[in-house]
């Protein structure tokens, strides 16, 4: 029976909420979120204000990913990754997920000490005092990092990336024109093939898509397909420390053969 009433208003904003969160959980959000933004490439949400405790952002009315969104999307990360970065890592201490992430720079200089170092061996020592990584994939993924120059090749070159850091397909929220929004950073300076190989971890709407165009707008370096294992290490790894010993064993497989996607 109609009412005559009006149809709800959709809510304005949406507000984060984590009791007793770690001392500057939401500032480290709050700060990723505005420092992706100021790229002026990737639509992120406004941070409208922030709490110990809270985040309040602007709301994004979801709607359903579409093959020419995923597209404009890929082009807009392009533009984020080529607007750059001071530095491998942040001014602000990080988070990602629940789990601290050091900001802080390496002793080596390059990506892939830093990577070595500030994102791969603290949750390779997490996720074994967890008893979530099993010795044979830890050293499997010790043996790697003893290569990772090598490995990375070329791209080790790269200067750092201005990057999302978290961006699995649950970190990408669609509006109902079908754009893709970031949500959900763990952002710092880093290499931009990380961002895809997340991407790619848990598979994403119309990826192929989405990579060809960012391709095709910023072309990525000779062989970057066998470098994908090698930046799924770190999210592996976290989700090890999190989640239990399966992900530990897939970090050891990513370890074993850098070239071959996890699965």
């Amino acid at each position: 029976m109609k009412t005559g009433l009006p149809p709800p208003v959709p809510p304005t904003t949406f507000v984060k909420r984590r009791p007793g969160a770690p001392e500057g959980f939401y500032a480290a959000e709050a700060a990723g979120l505005r420092w992706l933004g100021e790229a002026g490439a990737v639509a992120v949400p406004e941070v409208l204000s922030v709490t110990p405790t809270s985040i309040t952002l602007r709301r994004i009315v979801h709607g359903t990913p579409t093959a020419a969104g995923a597209e404009a999307l890929g082009c807009a990360l392009a533009d984020l990754h080529a607007f750059g970065a001071p530095g491998f890592g942040a001014p602000w201490p990080g988070f990602i997920g629940p789990l601290p992430m050091d900001n802080g720079p390496a002793a080596g200089s390059g990506w892939a000490s830093f990577y070595a170092e500030r994102r791969v061996m603290p949750y390779v020592r997490l996720a074994t005092d967890r008893r979530a990584l099993e010795e044979p994939d830890r050293r499997a993924v010790e043996a790697l990092l003893g290569r990772i120059k090598e490995v990375a090749g070329g791209s080790d070159g790269e200067p750092p990336r201005r990057i999302h850091g978290d961006l699995w397909s649950g970190n990408v929220v669609w509006d109902r024109c079908g754009a893709g929004w970031l949500v959900d950073p763990a952002a710092h300076g880093g290499h931009r093939e990380t961002d895809l190989a997340m991407l790619a971890l848990f598979g994403a709407p119309h990826l192929d898509r989405l990579v060809a165009s960012y391709d095709e707008h910023f072309p990525l370096a000779d062989g970057w397909r066998d470098r994908v294992g090698l930046h799924q290490l770190h999210p592996l790894l976290v989700h090890a420390a999190l989640f239990g010993g399966a992900y530990g064993a897939r970090a050891g497989a990513a370890a074993r053969h850098p070239g071959r996607p996890a699965r």
